[in-house]
């Protein structure tokens, strides 16, 4: 009797029940594309770091995050970190903002990447076209096909210059994005340097690779003795350090945290609203079954129910738009990312905003005196 009663109060007044699927519709899409959009941001910022094969990073002292390493490290640290116990390899990757000079004319900034995928350290993934070996073919990079018209070039063999070198395009991926909005250059870490202007074998990261069963924590406090004027940290630690660095010093995550706040309260008030007005009009039956020996427990859970419905319908219309905004966005330069995490955090957020808002209308219910009804 409870969800029949919750589903007749609830398809009452069609009107009324379309104003509130609205409310929360518009709440969980805004929540939805907010949250999605720090996800993507964020994915975007650590991409490089997660694919990177290295347990501790070496970086100048300072260094904000991948885009911003810094002072250029020479070979002294890393014959340095070569020679500290558990150390198994190191391998260095030079990374620099550094103009594009389009075929065409104008030039545009891009993060040139000097990296040689065979010393397993961080080498170009989702390629589509050539391949990343291609590289080490003269004057050759690799950019991801998302950024050919910001570049300027139509595609494989391309050509172009960065700074004042010529190169050429050999292999397409597709997938890494910059949250700079400044395209990813993938060439030789000796090709970067002479693009550069940078001395030879001098670096921007060292990505030290421990031996089996090295203790972390023990190398990095060597690697701390033996290094000065440089910083050693974990993958975890770059990590947070260059979400925090382009997430919240920048500002750009609160705002996408205080846009998806925005949306849940948004949602809160509509359904608030109707919930309660759509109790107010039905005191009377209310008021009767209070007479007829109804506990305000039975009548709770009856609100309660109309209020799960809604989060049901609500959560369902919602995902669907969302889903559609989804995949619009995934060749824009900001990918919304839908993860089935969000997805439950969602569907729980959607009963739970149904659940807070469903408090006035529990509050009028519960003040009703069922002897109203014999007023009537």
């Amino acid at each position: 009797m409870v969800l029949t009663l919750a589903l007749r109060n609830l398809f009452h007044d069609r009107i009324r029940l379309i104003v509130t699927l609205v409310g929360i519709l518009f709440s969980i899409v805004l929540v939805a594309v907010q949250l999605g959009l720090y996800l993507g941001a964020k994915r975007m910022i650590v991409d490089m770091i997660d694919n990177a094969k290295g347990d501790i990073w070496i970086t100048a002292f300072g260094a904000k995050s991948f885009e911003e390493g810094g002072v250029i490290l020479t070979p002294r640290e890393r014959h340095a970190a070569l020679a500290t116990p558990g150390v198994k390899a190191v391998v260095p990757l030079v990374v620099s903002f550094a103009e594009w000079r389009k075929p065409g004319g104008g030039s545009t900034n891009s993060v040139l990447v000097g990296t040689d995928p065979e010393d397993g350290g961080l080498k170009p993934w989702g390629v589509v076209e050539g391949e990343a070996a291609s590289m080490a073919a003269p004057d050759a990079v690799l950019v991801d096909r998302s950024y050919l018209t910001d570049l300027g070039i139509t595609g494989m063999g391309a050509t172009a210059q960065i700074e004042q070198g010529r190169v050429r395009v050999r292999a397409l991926t597709d997938g890494i994005r910059s949250f700079t909005q400044a395209p990813y250059v993938f060439t030789t870490a000796n090709r970067a340097r002479a693009l550069l202007g940078i001395p030879r074998e001098n670096s921007t990261f060292f990505l030290v690779q421990l031996q089996p069963r090295a203790n972390i924590e023990a190398v990095r406090a060597d690697l701390k003795s033996r290094l000065s004027g440089t910083e050693v940290l974990t993958k975890t630690e770059f990590r947070n350090r260059s979400l925090d660095q382009w997430l919240f010093s920048t500002g750009a995550g609160v705002a996408l945290i205080g846009g998806a706040i925005l949306g849940l309260i948004v949602g809160i008030v509509i359904v608030a609203q109707t919930l309660y007005s759509s109790t107010k009009d039905h005191l009377n039956e209310f008021a009767t079954l209070r007479a007829l020996g109804s506990s305000s427990g039975y009548i709770i859970k009856v609100i309660l129910a109309q209020a799960a419905f809604s989060a049901i319908l609500g959560y369902i219309l919602g995902m669907s738009i969302a889903m559609v905004v989804v995949a619009f966005s995934v060749q824009t330069a900001l990918p919304i990312l839908m993860t089935p995490a969000l997805a439950v955090f969602l569907f729980a957020i959607t009963f739970g905003m149904c659940a807070i808002s469903a408090v006035s209308a529990i509050v009028k219910v519960t003040k009703i005196d069922p002897a109203m009804v014999f007023s009537r």
